[in-house]
C-alpha cells in the first residue's frame, strides 16, 4: 500500500532531514500551513514522478449502495467462476483495495492527504478493551498472534518472539533496517496505530542508533508493527498478505497483575501502574486537542441553561446568484400512429407481430431459458384478465371489480410471469401493486409492506406456483400471516390454471385517462413504504417521453439488468419496450451473482442497441472482463446508468469506459439519468454525436455544498466532489429548484435545492394517503417575498441538485440521504465514499457500509455502521475506524458520533441485498445491532453543550443573606419533630436511664413476656426469648466474659453472630459486664476472601480485646481458608457462647453517668469509608424513647423486623427497641428470604402484624421474585390488609420507583397504598426520620433536575420534562431539629435551596471512634455551629444533601407539616462542568437505556465520567449498550460519558443495606480487577 504518494522511508537521507526541519518549523509556528505544503510539495516533486504509477488490482469486493430505497443494491460478490485463469487471477486480486465502484482517484488522494495531515499531529486513541470470549468471529488469519491478555505471560511473549523472528527471517534487509523503519512509524501506519500516547515527538527522521534488542523492546512498547516487510516500491503488485505480522500493542498484550507496565509512561511522563489508567490518560490526551468548531460564549438565562446555539460564521458562503428561472424540456413530439393506451399497443403487436420476441429470460447460468413472443404475451394476458374478472367468485358476487388493487408477488428470476400478470391486470382494469417476495415472517421490510398493502386496500395477491411453494407456511400448509399484512387471498397465475376467454368476451381498452394504472412502492427515509399511484395517461405520456428522449425504434433489442417491478426496470424494460415492440433480455439478480459478465455477453450476442444497468453492474463487468477476450460492445448506442445521479457514479462510468473502450464501447453512449419514485424519470443524458466533446464535470467544494451553495473548488482539492451531469430534463416537463426545508422558495442559481418537476408523465399521489400527498405532489414554488409563482403544481423529486450551464441537470444527493448537522448538510453517500477510500480491504466486508443520523441532544449525530470481515483482526479494525474518523473530519469537516463494525452479513437487507438503512438505524437505537467493534466520539461532535457553570464566590455577608432571604419571603429551611415530653414516674426514670437496667426491670416485673421470636425460612419459630430468659442468658455471658476474657471495664468486645437472639443476649451480656459491644457482620463462608478482611479491619480498628461468637464461626476464623486472606494467628481471645456454664456474675455493672459509652456502631459507607460512631447510654435511651413515641410501641404490640442487625437503625430495632418499649419483635433474618421468598409477607399475614421494618434489598427481592405470584399467594390466603406501616430503613434517598412498584404489586393482597414509607438515618444520628403512626402521609414532589444541579429546588408539575420525583423521608422523630445549611459557607439556607442536612438532637452520636483520635474530624462533624443565625446551638453534619418544603398537610399539633427530602450523599456527588450531579440520577437513566442492563454505577476519574453497566443478556449485546448509554446520559444530563465499562451481573459491589459501593468499584476498575466484557473509551 504505497501511500498513493511517496514512501518517505525510501527517500534519500538529506531529503528526509529537510522534511523533518520543515515539520519542526510548522510545529513551532515559523511557517504557515500553506507555505509548509508548498515547500513540502517542491521537495517531493522530483521523487513523485520517479515512482511507478501504483495501480492497485481490482478487488474481489463489491458494495451495496447504502440506501434503503435503492431497489437493487448489489448482490453478494460474484460466485466462483470455473476457468482456472479466473481463479488464478482472483487469488491475486483479493489483496486489492476497496470497492472500485465508489472509487475515484481524486477521492482516494484526498483521503490519503487528510490522513497524512493527521499523522503529523500524531494522536493516539486508546483501544477498547475486550474480553476474548465475548465475540466469536471466524478464525483470524494465521499471521495474527492471539491476543495474550488472557494467556500466561511466558506463553504470550514466546509467541510474540516467534512471530517476530519469523517476520525477521522473511525480510531480506538487515533486521536493523527493519526495526528502524517500524520505529520511524511506517508510512501506512495511521495516527492510531500506536495505542499508547508518546511524550516524544514523532518527527525525528532517524532514531538514535541503539542495540537492536533494546530497540525491539521499545517497538513492542510503543508501536504496532504495521508492515513487517518494508513495502517493495518497485513493483506494482500489492504487498503479499502472508508476510504481515500483527503484534498486539504492549498494553493489550500484558497478562493481569504483571509488572511490565513500568515501561509505560503517560503523555505527561508520569509512570502509570495499570493498563486502565494508561488508557484513560490517553483518552485525556486525545481530549486535550483543541476542539473544532470552537465553543463560543454561552449565555445563562437566570438559572435556566440554554442549549448553545452556534453563532453564524461570518465566513459562511452565501448564495449570490439571481433567482432561478424554471427550465423547460423540449416539447413532446406528436406522432400520428401513437396508441390511445398502453394496452392498445400490446393488442396491436399481439395481432400483427405475434411471432416477434418480446422477452427473453435467462436461467441461473446466464443461458436463455425461454422467449415470450408478443403473441404469447397478448394471449396469456388476455386469459389472465378474463380469469380475474369472471372466474374468481360467482357471477353475482365477483371477487374483483375494475379499480381494485392487486398485489403482484413474483421473484426477479421469473420476469415472464410478472409481465403477464402486469398486463393481465391492465387489461382487466384492476390496479397492479408489484411488491417483493416475503421470505420470512419477520422479513426486513415486511412490516412496512403491510402498511403499503393496508393503505392501498389490497386483499388479493397474484403469484406463480413455484413462488407460492417457496413462501413460509404454517403447520397445516396455509401461508402464514405476515407481520403487519392484511388478510390475503392468494391466486396462482400459471397458464394451466387460466381459463380461455369465451368468444364474445373482449377486454375493455379505454383511451388513457387520469384513473390509476398501477402503484409503485417507495420506502421513505423513516422506513414506511408508500404506494405512488401512476395514472393511465401518465404511464402513456412517460413511455412517449422516454421513447423520444432515448430515440427508441421499433424492433430494437434492449438488455435490462434492473428489477422489472419498479423504477427504470419497469419503465424501460416492461412498459416503453412494449410500446415500441422492443425485444427485452432480462438478466436477473441471481444470474449476475453467478456470472457478473452475463449482461455484457448478452449485449455482444444479441447486438443489443440499449443496455439498462447500475454502477454495480459496470463494476462487476470490469472485475470479470479478463475472462472474456472477444467481446464487442460497438452495437450499443445507449448505455443507460440508472443510478448515474449518485455522486460516485462518475468513477464507475470512467473506469468501465477505460476497460471496454478497446472492446468497441463509444464514450458518448454512456447516459446517466436521474429518477424519483414520485416524478418518475427526471432527466436523462441523450447519446452524444460521434466525436463530439464529452460534457464537462463539475468539481465542487464540499464546504460549499455543506452550506447548500455551489462553489467551484479551486484551492483544496482534498475536499472536492466531482459530479457528472444527468443530461437534460424530460420532454414536456418543467423544472425548478426549491429550498429543501420550509416553504418551497425558489433557489438562486448558485444554490443547491430540491428538484421539483411539473409533467404529465409523473406520479399523481401516494395512494390512500391524501395528507402526505399534498406536500409532495402539489407544491407551488414561491419567490423571495413568499408570493406563489404561477398556478402550476410541481412534484417534489427528493433529489438535491442544480442546473448547470446549457440547462444540464446536476444531482448531488438525495433528500433521504441528507444529514443535517449543526445547520450544515452532508450527504450519506459522500460519507460512504470517504469511508471506502480509507483502504477498507482488511476490515470491511464487501464494502457494506451504512450511514445515517440519530437525534441526540438537539442535533443530528452521524453514525456509520459497517460489516466487518470475518478474518479482520481487532487491531486492523480499530485502526481503520480511527482513520475513517480522521478522513471524514478532514474532508467533510464534520465529527462522527459513532462508528460501529458488525459481523459480516448481519445488517438487515433490502429485498435485493442492499443494506436496509431504516432497520439498521432502528436496531442501533433499540440496541439490537450487536456490533463487534465500536468507537464513540461524542467529545468531538457534541459542541452545543451548555457552558460549564462558574461557581460565584460568596462575598455577600451572612447577615445580609439572612435579611435577603426574609425580604424575598423565603423561610429559613428548618423543621422540628414534636416534643419528647418529660418522664414523671420515678420507676420509669430508673428504667429509662440505662438499657441494662430496663432489661433487669422487665425480667422482674414481667418475666414470662415474650420479647423476641426468631423465624426460619419456613416461617417456624426456631427460638424465642422471654424477658427472664434473655436476662439469664445475658448473665451467663457476663460471667464467662469476666472469667475467660481478662477484661477491664470499657474494653471493646466484638460480637460476631448470625442474625438472631444469641446476638441480643451477647449485647446485654456485654452491658452487664461493663464492656463496650461492637456488632460485626460475620464473614460469608462461601466468600471469605471478600468478607473476612472487613471483619479483620473492624476488629483491628476497634482494638477489640475479645471476640464473642458461635462455634461454627470460630472454626471459620481459624480455618485454612481464612488464613489465605488474613493473619489468623493474631486474633484477640475468641470465646464461643454456644454451651455456657450456668453461672451468675458476682455483680452487674452500672455506669456512673449516662454519658458513658453504651456501644460502638461500625459501618462501611457507600464511599468505602469504615466509620465507627460512639453511642452513649443517654443517646440510646432517648433514641428508643423517640421511636416508641413515633411508632406508638407498647408491650401488647407485635412488630416484624426483616433487617440486618449490625449497624444503624436496623441494629437499634433488632436489639434495643423491644427491651425498652416491651413490644414483641418477630425477627426474620433477611438471608432466609433467599431460600423462601414469601416468608416475610406470610409472617405479616399469619401474625396480623401492623408495623413492620425491612430494607430495600428485602423489598427488591419480594418485588422481583414474587411480583408474578400474587395470585398464587392470594389463593394461599395471604392477606396484608392488617399492615398499617411498612417502613424501609435506609441511609439514602428514598427509592420511589421500588416502593411504588411494591405497593402496586401487593395491592391485590390487601396492602394499603399508604402503608409503605421510609426512614432516614446517617452516621452522626442513626434515626432522623421515621414514618410513625401519627404524622401525615409522606408527600411526593417533582423537582426540576436542571435547577437541582445548581443546588436550587424548583418544584414542577408531574410529567414535566427533566423532572425528578422525590419522596419525603418520613416524619422527623420527636426531639430532632433539622436545618438546611450551605456546606461551604455554613450559613442557613432558604427553603428553595439544596443544602447539607444538619441535625440537633439528644440522640446524636457522641463522636467518631477513631484509633488516632482525630479530634478535628470529630469536631467538624459532631459539634458544629452555624456561621450566623443561631450560633449557640450545636449541630451534627449528616453529609447528606436535602431540602425542606412546607406542605399543605397538618401535623399532630395542627401546624403545617414541614417535610424533609433527602437527595443524596454529599460525598457521592459528582462535580462535573461546575454542576452537582447525583450518581443515582445518572444510573436511573442508564438502567432505562436497554433491557439488558441489570444494574449500573457511575463514578468520576480525573473529570471523566465512567459508567459501569451490568449486562444481563448475552455477551453479544455488550457493545449495543455503549451508544445507548452515551445517548441517554447526554440527552438527560447534558454530560458526555468518558468510559463505558460492560461487566457481568453481580460485579457492582452492593453492601448489606442494598447500597452500591461506587468507590470500591472505582478502585477495582483502576486496578484492572473487574474482568470487564468490554471497555469503550469515548473520544
Amino acid at each position: 500500500m504505497a501511500d498513493r504518494g511517496v514512501d518517505l522511508s525510501a527517500l534519500p537521507k538529506e531529503v528526509r532531514d529537510q522534511l523533518a526541519e520543515l515539520d519542526l518549523e510548522l510545529s513551532e509556528g515559523d511557517i504557515t500551513q500553506k507555505g509548509y505544503e508548498k515547500k513540502r510539495a517542491k521537495l517531493l516533486a522530483s521523487y513523485i514522478s520517479h515512482l511507478p504509477n501504483v495501480d492497485l488490482p481490482l478487488p474481489d469486493v463489491q458494495l451495496s449502495p447504502s440506501r434503503s430505497a435503492d431497489p437493487s443494491p448489489s448482490p453478494e460478490a460474484p460466485g466462483p467462476s470455473t476457468s482456472s485463469a479466473s481463479r488464478h487471477h482472483r487469488s491475486h486480486r483479493s489483496g486489492g483495495a476497496r470497492d472500485e465502484r465508489y472509487r475515484s482517484d481524486i477521492h482516494t488522494e484526498a483521503v490519503q492527504a487528510a490522513l497524512a495531515k493527521h499523522k503529523e499531529e500524531k494522536m493516539a486513541l486508546p483501544m477498547p478493551t475486550k474480553r476474548r470470549s465475548a465475540f466469536v468471529q471466524s478464525p483470524i488469519d494465521t499471521c495474527t498472534p492471539p491476543d495474550t491478555s488472557s494467556a500466561s505471560e511466558d506463553e504470550g511473549s514466546l509467541r510474540r518472539k516467534a512471530a517476530l523472528s519469523a517476520a525477521l527471517a522473511q525480510t531480506l534487509q538487515s533486521p536493523d533496517y527493519w526495526i528502524n523503519r517500524s520505529v520511524q512509524s511506517s508510512s501506512t501506519s495511521s495516527s492510531a496505530s500506536s495505542t499508547l500516547s508518546h511524550g516524544e515527538p514523532k518527527s525525528q527522521p532517524q532514531p538514535q542508533p541503539q542495540p537492536a534488542a533494546s530497540l525491539l523492546a521499545d517497538v513492542l512498547a510503543h508501536t504496532r508493527i504495521e508492515n513487517s516487510v518494508p513495502p517493495d516500491v518497485t513493483s506494482s503488485a500489492s504487498q503479499d498478505r502472508g508476510s504481515r505480522v500483527d503484534l498486539p500493542p504492549a498494553v493489550r498484550g500484558m497478562s493481569r497483575g504483571q509488572s511490565r507496565s513500568s515501561m509505560l509512561d503517560t503523555a505527561d511522563g508520569v509512570p502509570v501502574s495499570s493498563r486502565v489508567s494508561t488508557k484513560i490518560q490517553q483518552l485525556l490526551n486525545t481530549l486535550k486537542r483543541p476542539k473544532r468548531p470552537p465553543l463560543s460564549e454561552f449565555f445563562l438565562d437566570d438559572s435556566e441553561e440554554i442549549v448553545e446555539v452556534p453563532q453564524p460564521d461570518p465566513n459562511t458562503p452565501k448564495p449570490e446568484g439571481r433567482q432561478i428561472i424554471p427550465v423547460k424540456g423540449e416539447p413532446l413530439g406528436v406522432v400520428s400512429n401513437w396508441p390511445p393506451a398502453l394496452q392498445a399497443a400490446l393488442a396491436r403487436w399481439g395481432a400483427t407481430q405475434a411471432k416477434s420476441p418480446a422477452l427473453t429470460a435467462l436461467d441461473i447460468t446466464g443461458k436463455p431459458l425461454y422467449t415470450l413472443t408478443y403473441g404469447k404475451l397478448w394471449s396469456r394476458s388476455l386469459k389472465l384478465a378474463y380469469t380475474l374478472l369472471n372466474k374468481l367468485g360467482t357471477k353475482t358476487e365477483p371477487v374483483l371489480q375494475p379499480g381494485d388493487r392487486v398485489a403482484l408477488v413474483y421473484p426477479n428470476s421469473d420476469p415472464g410471469m410478472f409481465w403477464v400478470a402486469f398486463y393481465g391486470c391492465l387489461l382487466a382494469e384492476v390496479i397492479p401493486v408489484p411488491i417483493e417476495v416475503p421470505l420470512s415472517r419477520q422479513d426486513a421490510g415486511s412490516q412496512q409492506i403491510g402498511f403499503l398493502l393496508g393503505s392501498c386496500g389490497v386483499s388479493l395477491a397474484l403469484t406463480s406456483e413455484v413462488c407460492l411453494k417457496g413462501l413460509p407456511k404454517t403447520q397445516n400448509g396455509e401461508i402464514i400471516q405476515f407481520k403487519g399484512w392484511p388478510r390475503m387471498k392468494w391466486v396462482v397465475t400459471d397458464t394451466k390454471y387460466l381459463t380461455k376467454p369465451s368468444k364474445d368476451w373482449q377486454p375493455h381498452i379505454p383511451t388513457a385517462n387520469t384513473d390509476t394504472a398501477y402503484i409503485e412502492y417507495k420506502a421513505s427515509k423513516e422506513g414506511t413504504v408508500m404506494g405512488v399511484a401512476v395514472s393511465k395517461i401518465a404511464m402513456l405520456t412517460h413511455c412517449q417521453a422516454l421513447t423520444q428522449a432515448c430515440n427508441y425504434c421499433e424492433g430494437e433489442t434492449l438488455v435490462n439488468v434492473l428489477d422489472c417491478k419498479k423504477d427504470m426496470g419497469l419503465w424501460h424494460g416492461v412498459l416503453t419496450s412494449v410500446m415500441n415492440r422492443i425485444h427485452t433480455i432480462t438478466v436477473p439478480y441471481a444470474v449476475m451473482k453467478a456470472c457478473p459478465m452475463s449482461w455484457v455477453q448478452r449485449v455482444h450476442i444479441h447486438k443489443a442497441r440499449v443496455a439498462l444497468v447500475k454502477c454495480r453492474d459496470l463494476h462487476w463487468a470490469m472485475m470479470a472482463h479478463k475472462e472474456q477476450k472477444d467481446i464487442n460492445l460497438s452495437s450499443i448506442r445507449m448505455l443507460i446508468v440508472a443510478d448515474g445521479a449518485n455522486p460516485w457514479s462518475v468513477s464507475s462510468c470512467d473506469a468501465f469506459l477505460n476497460v471496454f473502450q478497446s472492446h468497441g464501447l463509444k464514450p458518448e453512449v454512456i447516459c446517466p439519468c436521474a429518477t424519483s419514485p414520485e416524478a418518475l424519470t427526471v432527466a436523462i443524458r441523450r447519446p452524444g454525436a460521434r466525436g463530439a466533446p464529452l460534457p464537462a464535470r463539475a468539481i465542487l467544494s464540499m464546504g460549499g455544498l455543506s452550506h447548500g451553495v455551489i462553489r467551484v473548488n479551486t484551492e483544496d482539492k482534498n475536499s472536492a466532489l466531482t459530479v457528472q451531469d444527468v443530461g437534460h430534463i424530460m420532454p414536456g416537463a418543467l423544472m425548478c429548484i426549491v429550498k429543501p426545508e420550509g416553504s418551497p422558495q425558489l433557489c438562486k442559481t448558485d444554490e443547491i435545492g430540491e428538484i421539483v418537476i411539473n409533467s404529465r408523465a409523473g406520479g399523481t399521489m401516494y395512494y390512500g394517503l391524501p395528507g402526505v400527498t399534498k406536500n409532495t405532489f402539489e407544491v407551488i414554488p414561491v419567490n423571495q417575498a413568499g408570493a406563489p409563482v404561477g398556478e402550476i403544481p410541481f412534484t417534489r423529486t427528493g433529489l438535491l441538485g442544480f442546473v448547470g450551464p446549457g440547462s444540464l441537470v446536476f444531482v448531488v444527493g438525495k433528500i433521504e440521504g441528507l444529514l443535517m448537522v449543526s445547520g450544515r448538510r452532508h450527504n450519506a453517500d459522500d460519507l460512504v465514499a470517504t469511508a471506502l477510500a480509507v483502504e477498507p480491504v482488511k476490515t470491511v466486508y464487501r464494502g457494506r457500509i451504512a450511514v445515517f443520523s440519530v437525534t441526540v441532544f438537539y442535533d443530528e449525530r452521524i453514525v456509520i455502521v459497517a460489516e466487518q470481515r470475518p478474518d479482520a483482526s481487532e487491531e486492523d479494525s480499530f485502526q481503520w475506524m480511527s482513520r475513517v474518523l480522521q478522513a471524514i473530519d478532514s474532508i467533510h469537516q464534520v465529527g462522527l458520533y459513532c462508528l460501529a463494525l458488525v459481523p459480516a452479513n448481519t445488517l438487515p437487507k433490502t429485498p435485493l441485498g442492499g443494506i436496509h438503512i431504516c432497520e439498521t438505524k432502528q436496531n442501533f437505537l433499540e440496541g439490537n445491532l450487536h456490533p463487534c467493534n465500536i468507537l464513540m466520539c461524542p467529545h468531538t461532535c457534541v459542541t452545543n453543550l451548555p457552558k460549564p457553570r462558574q461557581k460565584q464566590p460568596v462575598d455577600v455577608g451572612p447577615a445580609s443573606m439572612l435579611v435577603g432571604n426574609l425580604v424575598a419571603g423565603k423561610r429559613i429551611a428548618q423543621a422540628i419533630g414534636r416534643e419528647l415530653g418529660v418522664v414523671e414516674d420515678q420507676d420509669l426514670i430508673r428504667k429509662h436511664q440505662f438499657l441494662s437496667e430496663a432489661l433487669q426491670w422487665r425480667a422482674q416485673m414481667d418475666p414470662d413476656h415474650v420479647l423476641y421470636v426468631l423465624l426460619n425460612a419456613k416461617g417456624v419459630a426456631v427460638c424465642t426469648a422471654t424477658c427472664a430468659q434473655l436476662h439469664k442468658r445475658a448473665e451467663k455471658i457476663t460471667a464467662t466474659l469476666m472469667e475467660r476474657g481478662g477484661l477491664n471495664t470499657g474494653d471493646n468486645v466484638v460480637l460476631l453472630y448470625p442474625p438472631g437472639i444469641d446476638l441480643i443476649a451477647a449485647f446485654y451480656g456485654c452491658l452487664y459486664a461493663g464492656v463496650i459491644p461492637v456488632t460485626v457482620r460475620p464473614p460469608h463462608p462461601q466468600n471469605l476472601a471478600a468478607t473476612l478482611p472487613t471483619v479483620r479491619m473492624i476488629i483491628d480498628v476497634s482494638k477489640a480485646a475479645c471476640i464473642l461468637t458461635t462455634q461454627p464461626l470460630m472454626r471459620i476464623l481459624r480455618s485454612r481458608e481464612a488464613a489465605a486472606s488474613v493473619n489468623v494467628k493474631t486474633w484477640p481471645t475468641i470465646i464461643d457462647t454456644d454451651d455456657l456454664p450456668r453461672k451468675r456474675p458476682p455483680h452487674i455493672y452500672k455506669p456512673p453517668t449516662a454519658e458513658m459509652l453504651a456501644y460502638l456502631d461500625f459501618s462501611v459507607s457507600t464511599t468505602g469509608m469504615l466509620t465507627g460512631v460512639k453511642m452513649s447510654h443517654a443517646a440510646v435511651s432517648t433514641l428508643c424513647r423517640s421511636i416508641k413515641l413515633q411508632c406508638e410501641l407498647y408491650s401488647s404490640r407485635q412488630v416484624a423486623i426483616c433487617l440486618d442487625p449490625y449497624c444503624g437503625l436496623g441494629f437499634v430495632l433488632w436489639c434495643l427497641s423491644s427491651v425498652y418499649s416491651g413490644h414483641q419483635s418477630i425477627l426474620i433474618p433477611p438471608l432466609e428470604l433467599e431460600s423462601s421468598l414469601p416468608v416475610w409477607l406470610s409472617t405479616l399475614s399469619q401474625y396480623k402484624i401492623r408495623d413492620t421494618f425491612c430494607s430495600y434489598s428485602v423489598m427488591e427481592l419480594c418485588t422481583k421474585g414474587l411480583g408474578t405470584q400474587t395470585e398464587m399467594l392470594k389463593a394461599r390466603g395471604l392477606n396484608l390488609s392488617c399492615v398499617r406501616s411498612c417502613v424501609v430503613i435506609a441511609e439514602e434517598r428514598p427509592r420511589l420507583a421500588l416502593t411504588q412498584s411494591f405497593s402496586k404489586l401487593f395491592k391485590d393482597l390487601g396492602l394499603s397504598s399508604r402503608a409503605v414509607s421510609t426512614a432516614f438515618g446517617s452516621r452522626v444520628n442513626l434515626a432522623i426520620c421515621l414514618q410513625g403512626t401519627a404524622g401525615p402521609d409522606p408527600s411526593t414532589v417533582y423537582v426540576d433536575m436542571k435547577s437541582l444541579r445548581h443546588d436550587r429546588v424548583r418544584l414542577v408539575e408531574r410529567g414535566a420534562p427533566q423532572s425528578l420525583p422525590l419522596m419525603e423521608s418520613g416524619t422527623i422523630l420527636p426531639g430532632v431539629r433539622v436545618i438546611i445549611v450551605n456546606p461551604e459557607t455554613r450559613g442557613p439556607l432558604g427553603d428553595s435551596h439544596l443544602g447539607e442536612i444538619w441535625v440537633n438532637s439528644p440522640h446524636n452520636a457522641s463522636g467518631y471512634y477513631t484509633i488516632y483520635g482525630e479530634e478535628s474530624l470529630q469536631a467538624d462533624h459532631f459539634n458544629t455551629r452555624l456561621s450566623f443565625g443561631e450560633p449557640q446551638t450545636l449541630w451534627a453534619r449528616t453529609s447528606y444533601l436535602g431540602f425542606i418544603k412546607r406542605t399543605e398537610l397538618l401535623d399532630a399539633s395542627g401546624d403545617r407539616h414541614d417535610a424533609l427530602f433527602v437527595v443524596g450523599s454529599l460525598d457521592e456527588t459528582l462535580e462535573l462542568r461546575g454542576l452537582r450531579y447525583h450518581p443515582i440520577d445518572i444510573e436511573t437513566s442508564v438502567s432505562r437505556a436497554h433491557r439488558s442492563i441489570a444494574e449500573s454505577a457511575v463514578f468520576t476519574w480525573t473529570n471523566l465520567l465512567v459508567v459501569v453497566a451490568e449486562l444481563s443478556g448475552s455477551e453479544q449485546e455488550a457493545l449495543d449498550l455503549v451508544p445507548l448509554v452515551t445517548n441517554v446520559v447526554l440527552e438527560e444530563h447534558h454530560l458526555i460519558v468518558g468510559v463505558v465499562v460492560i461487566v457481568d451481573p453481580g460485579v457492582i459491589p452492593i453492601n448489606s443495606r442494598g447500597e452500591k459501593q461506587r468507590m470500591h468499584l472505582r478502585d477495582s476498575f483502576l486496578a484492572d480487577q473487574l474482568d470487564p466484557i468490554y471497555v469503550a473509551y469515548n473520544m
